[in-house]
């Protein structure tokens, strides 16, 4: 305030006149005291904030003069960093009271005392304080304020597909959880089948153990978890993702385009983060389904610290609901145990026992303004025990079988902000994964044990640069090291096997991005150069990411890749493991077991007007260096071991409207999925994972608490390998096959519906209940179908496998 507008309400309050020269009080500016403080406080308090002394007469006159002694002034300039410009307006504190402002030319004087502290702020610019202590009256300050710089994402849309889901610049599908609507069949935020409502995003076989991205395996996909690579990604054998829905803030999905810092993917990334990207108060949560229950709670250890803690169990050890009866059918079809039930008539029994947990816990620390440590850890195991006996004409048969898949990760994380413009981040993680299968039979007193485990670690550094308001670079060096072994051991007749291999990658990377809002140009471009030490190999891997916006309305979106993977799931025998978890981990050798390379382009036109969205992405994608055994074949190629290729054309369009409450979306998805196996007979034929036409629909009603959502999936058959009946001899058959995937399935085709109510008590308590049917019209949608000879009747059979049928689920959750 001014000193006049000061001494104007000092008159009025306490009844007295200031008598004064006016060039003495002009243009000065300083905090009012005050009104409780008594007139001479007031005064006291005028003369130590300026270079002026006021004589009291009487309480009545108050003469004001001007302190020849005193009149040493501190003057000085204030620029930006980043132009050279002077800033207007600009706030001088001197020693935390009398305040001064910068005029246009960024200039500003004040009045010298003993000790002088100037704190200079504005906003946008990161504040700065000044020693005054030595200043030279003669010579003014120059001060220069960095730019006070948060980088945000750019989002092109919001609420794409569901609330809580959202497309940014990068070409990135981002999801947060605790933002989630609803989508059909869901009634909790679960990312891995969240993810599946995304154009040219599939699981062939319903499950979240085997999602196919334009037309990749499951295994080329990576998943990491707070940094650290998950190499099981189910429970219940595929039927729920390992990863607690109502735990992760912000998960990010990479089609294609993704950053040069993600390695070992020929496919998708799905990058999930549980680490709040700001301050939250303490929560706790706890929640049941008809699968399985789950608490949560974080605690703020102070303002700069906090735990979380996370777990979540089956309920199958204590009661069998309808939804686990039909996940149990689903997974355990035509599968060695049920043979096992199948091949026996007579006085059979069995005794199954099932339950899965996963835990987490996080613990973050800030170390003053600069630094922060968090530490994350998980664990995942899913364990089965089946036993079964028969005594069929006087013969009695048992069998024990124990199957155990685990998944344990650490992961210690260190950032520092050096200024606004530099940032480090360094990463040490952990991630070890066992599959142990175990078969005890009474037929030969036989045991059979087969073990497959993976060790990975490594370290990550990312420097990342902010050289103005458009361009930044990012830089870094990662270090990873895995270790596969795979073991057979066999009791009766005795064999015993076990291989171990280890691969140690080096990577540098270097990326720059341009982002222009004004212009609407946005432009990312990065380069991963990879050493293999074991091969000393270099393989060079660049992306870019490129969105202009035509106008406010209409984006082109370029994104683009070359990209390896060193490891990848096999499948030895279909009936490995029971049949029921057939996949194993292993690693590239450079010859028989090539690296997997891939390369993908895609060109999209994005348009959002009037709650209208539409989105038409044409892509290529070519993957060399698979291998027979990691496709999943039930043909004549089944125990076939050579190398080749696939190579994917598609178009995936989504549509979208919203009115008022009302979400509605319909996407179609059209995939040209072809192998080329160059030593094999028959060279080129159709992908095991192809879907040539995917079509989905969904409609979703969200007001106030309650929501509700239904849809329906459709896709073409996947394809199959029929048997050439021409050339069978059916007294003594032998499968002779024709052309691989020479017909397909018939269409699949599910109806769903989800709805979820939300409500809150007066102590600030929530509830939430949830209700979901899965294949509402309880459709028999047949997802695989394969030949074998039978040991019983000496005859082909036709073996089919099932989708889900009508499944219900029901949860409810509390959390405060």
């Amino acid at each position: 305030m001014s000193l006049n507008k000061i001494i104007i309400d000092i008159e009025q309050q306490h009844q007295v006149s200031f008598n004064y020269l006016e060039e003495n009080i002009a243009g000065l500016q300083l905090m009012p005291p005050k009104r409780s403080l008594s007139l001479d406080q007031k005064l006291e308090y005028l003369t130590q904030s300026t270079n002026l002394s006021f004589e009291n007469i009487d309480n009545k006159f108050i003469n004001i003069h001007k302190n020849k002694e005193l009149t040493q002034k501190i003057c000085g300039y204030v620029f930006s960093a980043t132009d050279k410009k002077p800033i207007e307006n600009a706030n001088i504190s001197l020693n935390n009271k009398a305040q001064v402002k910068t005029d246009y030319n960024g200039y500003f004087e004040c009045i010298k005392t003993n000790t002088n502290t100037l704190l200079v702020s504005h906003i946008g610019f990161l504040s700065k304080r000044v020693s005054a202590d030595n200043s030279d009256p003669k010579n003014c300050f120059q001060i220069v304020l960095e730019p006070e710089i948060t980088e945000l994402k750019e989002i092109k849309a919001s609420a794409i597909l569901a609330s809580g889901i959202s497309k940014n610049t990068d070409g990135s599908f981002e999801i947060k959880p605790k933002k989630f609507g609803i989508l059909p069949g869901l009634i909790e935020p679960d990312a891995l089948q969240a993810m599946q409502q995304i154009p040219g995003v599939n699981s062939i076989d319903e499950s979240v153990s085997s999602i196919n991205v334009r037309g990749g395996t499951h295994d080329q996909n990576l998943f990491l978890w707070n940094g650290i690579r998950m190499f099981q990604t189910g429970h219940f054998f595929g039927l729920i993702s390992v990863f607690n829905p109502n735990l992760a803030h912000t998960i990010s999905i990479y089609k294609n385009g993704s950053s040069a810092f993600f390695g070992e993917s020929v496919s998708s990334v799905v990058d999930i983060s549980s680490t709040p990207e700001t301050t939250e108060k303490n929560s706790f949560g706890a929640g049941i389904n008809m699968i399985n229950a789950d608490v949560y709670g974080k605690y703020n250890l102070s303002k700069k610290s906090f735990i979380e803690i996370s777990a979540r169990k089956s309920i199958t050890d204590f009661v069998e609901t309808p939804t686990y009866k039909e996940y149990f059918n689903k997974v355990f079809q035509n599968t060695t145990i049920t043979d096992f039930a199948q091949n026996q008539n007579v006085d059979y029994q069995s005794d199954k026992q099932f339950g899965f947990y996963d835990a987490t816990f996080k613990y973050a620390q800030k170390i003053g303004d600069k630094d922060q440590i968090i530490l994350d850890l998980i664990t995942i195991q899913d364990n089965l025990e089946v036993f079964q006996s028969a005594t069929a004409y006087d013969i009695y048969r048992s069998e024990n079988n124990t199957l155990r898949q685990q998944n344990y990760g650490g992961n210690l994380s260190w950032k520092r902000n050096w200024n606004s413009f530099n940032t480090t981040k360094i990463n040490i993680y952990n991630s070890a994964y066992e599959l142990l299968g175990n078969q005890r039979t009474s037929i030969g007193n036989q045991l059979v044990i087969q073990e497959n485990t993976v060790n990975n670690n490594g370290i990550n550094l990312e420097n990342q640069h902010i050289l103005n308001s458009k361009f930044s670079l990012n830089d870094g060096y990662q270090f990873n090291e895995i270790g596969v072994t795979n073991l057979e051991r066999v009791s009766n007749p005795d064999f015993f096997r076990k291989v171990k291999d280890v691969l140690r990658t080096h990577a540098v990377i270097v990326e720059g991005k341009y982002n222009d809002t004004i212009s609407r140009i946005y432009f990312k471009a990065g380069t991963r150069l990879n050493y293999i030490e074991n091969f000393k190999k270099f393989i060079i891997e660049p992306r870019i990411q490129f969105n202009y916006g035509i106008n406010k309305n209409l984006h082109f979106e370029l994104l683009g890749e070359l990209k390896s993977q060193n490891s990848q799931q096999i499948i030895d025998l279909q009936k490995d493991y029971f049949g029921i978890e057939k996949r194993r981990w292993i690693i590239a050798n450079n010859t028989s077991i090539p690296i997997q390379r891939s390369k993908q382009l895609s060109l999209s036109l994005f348009y959002k007007k009037n709650d209208w969205l539409l989105d038409i992405e044409n892509f290529y994608k070519r993957v060399n260096g698979i291998t027979t055994s990691s496709q999943g074949f039930q043909n004549q190629l089944e125990f076939v071991r050579t190398t080749g290729d696939y190579e994917v054309l598609g178009t995936e369009i989504l549509v979208q409207k919203k009115m008022n409450h009302f979400l509605t979306w319909f996407s179609y998805t059209f995939n040209n999925n072809n192998y080329d196996f160059p030593n094999y007979e028959f060279q080129r034929f159709p992908n095991n994972f192809e879907l040539i036409h995917t079509v989905s629909w969904a409609v979703m009603y969200e007001k106030n608490n309650f929501k509700i959502a239904l849809g329906t999936k459709w896709t073409s058959g996947k394809p199959i390998t029929s048997p050439d009946v021409s050339q069978i001899d059916f007294s003594d058959p032998v499968l002779v096959y024709h052309k691989p995937n020479n017909t397909n399935l018939h269409v699949f085709s599910q109806v769903n519906l989800s709805s979820t109510y939300k409500w809150e008590s007066v102590k600030g308590i929530q509830y939430k209940i949830g209700i979901s049917i899965l294949n509402i019209l309880n459709r028999k949608n047949e997802i695989g179908e394969y030949y074998r000879i039978s040991s019983l009747t000496n005859s082909i059979e036709e073996v089919e496998t099932f989708a889900l049928q009508r499944t219900p689920n029901m949860s409810f959750r509390v959390s405060l």
